[in-house]
C-alpha cells in the first residue's frame, strides 16, 4: 500500500486526540496540511524512476534540511503537518519545550524502534535527517522572528531612549544603575528590538553619542506589546 495512505489512516485516531487539546483552527489547517501531504506521497510515489540520487549522505541533509524548512513554515503559520506534529504541539503548550527539540524526540523514538524490521545502518541515516530536520525547523522558525537585547550606557540617556521610541518605534525602559569605579548614578537604557532593526539602532546612538556602551545579547522568546505572538 502507498505510504500516503498509511500516512491518513495513522493520524485519523491522532486528530482526535488533538481536537481535545489544541484549537479548531490548528486542527483545521493540519488536518489540510495532512491530506496535501497523503496526496501528494501517492502522486509522487514513482518520482525515483525520473528524479533519482544514489548517495544516501546527500540525500538525508538534503532531505533534512529541505523538509525542516518545509515544517518549520508550518509550524509557523500555525499549522502542523499531522501526526506527532500534533502531539508535539499538544506538549508544547503545555509544557513550553522547543517545537524542534519535541519533534527530534518523538520522531527520533519512532525512527529508533525502526531497528527492529529495517537495518541499523538505515535506522542511523534516519536519525540524522531527524535531526538535521529538526536544526531546519528551528531556523526556520526563527529565521524572521530574531531579537536582540540592548542594554546602553550614556550621558545622553533622555536624547537616545527618545530617538529609539520615535524614529525606531520601540518601547524603552530605565534601569538604575551606578559605576563602581566613578560611583556616578545613571540610567541604562534598556530595550527589545528585532535582528533588522539593530544596525539602525547602531547608527543612531553613535550618531548622538560615540562613546556609548551597548550590550547585545540574543533574545530568546519575547511576548507583548509591539511583538507578533507566536502561532504556536
Amino acid at each position: 500500500m502507498p505510504s500516503g495512505y498509511w500516512v491518513l489512516i495513522i493520524n485519523i485516531p491522532i486528530f482526535i486526540i488533538g481536537y481535545k487539546f489544541v484549537d479548531r483552527d490548528f486542527i483545521i489547517l493540519s488536518f489540510i496540511g495532512t491530506i496535501s501531504m497523503s496526496l501528494l506521497l501517492i502522486l509522487t510515489k514513482d518520482i525515483a524512476s525520473y528524479l533519482k540520487v544514489d548517495d544516501i549522505v546527500i540525500s538525508t541533509i538534503f532531505g533534512g534540511v529541505l523538509t525542516g524548512i518545509g515544517a518549520g513554515i508550518i509550524f509557523k503559520a500555525g499549522a502542523s503537518q499531522g501526526g506527532t506534529d500534533i502531539i508535539a504541539i499538544i506538549i508544547r503548550r503545555k509544557h513550553g519545550i522547543k517545537i524542534s527539540t519535541l519533534y527530534f524526540i518523538l520522531n527520533g523514538i519512532i525512527a529508533g524502534l525502526g531497528v527492529l524490521i529495517t537495518s541499523l545502518k538505515l535506522t542511523l541515516y534516519t536519525l540524522a535527517l531527524m535531526y538535521i530536520k529538526s536544526l531546519a525547523i528551528d531556523k526556520a522558525i526563527n529565521a524572521f522572528n530574531k531579537k536582540k537585547i540592548l542594554l546602553i550606557v550614556t550621558s545622553k540617556e533622555q536624547e537616545v531612549s527618545e530617538a529609539i521610541i520615535n524614529r525606531i518605534g520601540r518601547g524603552t525602559t530605565f534601569l538604575y544603575g551606578e559605576g563602581a569605579y566613578t560611583g556616578i548614578k545613571r540610567k541604562i537604557i534598556y530595550c527589545v528590538v528585532t535582528e533588522n532593526e539593530l544596525h539602525r539602532v547602531k547608527k543612531m546612538i553613535e550618531e548622538i553619542d560615540e562613546t556609548a556602551l551597548i550590550s547585545i545579547s540574543d533574545a530568546i522568546d519575547v511576548q507583548g506589546r509591539g511583538f507578533i505572538k507566536p502561532a504556536i
